[in-house]
């Protein structure tokens, strides 16, 4: 039986457990996994295309996958890239209806773009199927504890681009309300 890679693409910013997740399922059903960093996507980012890289490495190596994936970087058309490393397979993960209307309109586009390349969608498994990067940027950013969603790693990089708030002072605010 041939040997099969698949493509994980995604902005990963930050990769949470929920990718780590969808890793873990991935690397069950295929030989090779390549995580692809799109370097460029159409939103504001926190962590650059080299520390997004370098955050998932670090996060691979708290697993063990006996080198069946790796983390490289990429630009343009996924489609494109996926067949440049012999990619046969794309993977994503669903978490909701909205994820699920969007991948759809992204499976057509790019079996229209090329069909030899499979679209697999993985649900996202209790409790990562609320994950998302833009909560975990916006939890970390006012200072609240992402510990809990994040691989060690993408924690300590959160803590640095976001030092803990003190903790705010309610008893001003409650009596205040009271006069």
């Amino acid at each position: 039986m041939p040997s099969i890679t698949a493509l994980f693409p995604g902005t990963f910013d930050p990769f949470h457990n929920g990718h780590l997740n969808i890793t873990l399922r991935a690397l069950a059903l295929f030989d090779q996994l390549v995580i692809g960093v799109y370097d460029l996507p159409d939103k504001t980012l926190l962590f650059s295309h080299a520390e997004r890289i370098a955050l998932i490495e670090q996060c691979l190596q708290e697993i063990d996958a006996n080198g069946r994936v790796r983390v490289m970087g990429y630009s343009g058309l996924t489609v494109n890239f996926a067949r440049s490393i012999g990619a046969k397979v794309l993977i994503r993960g669903l978490r909701n209806s909205v994820d699920f209307d969007f991948e759809l309109q992204m499976a057509q586009t790019n079996y229209w773009l090329a069909e030899d390349i499979e679209y697999l969608c993985l649900f996202a498994n209790t409790p990562n199927h609320f994950l998302s990067a833009t909560l975990i940027r916006q939890i970390s950013a006012l200072g609240g504890d992402v510990t809990g969603l994040v691989p060690p790693a993408v924690a300590r990089a959160l803590a640095e681009k976001h030092p803990r708030l003190p903790p705010t002072d309610t008893t001003a605010v409650r009596q205040t309300r009271r006069r």
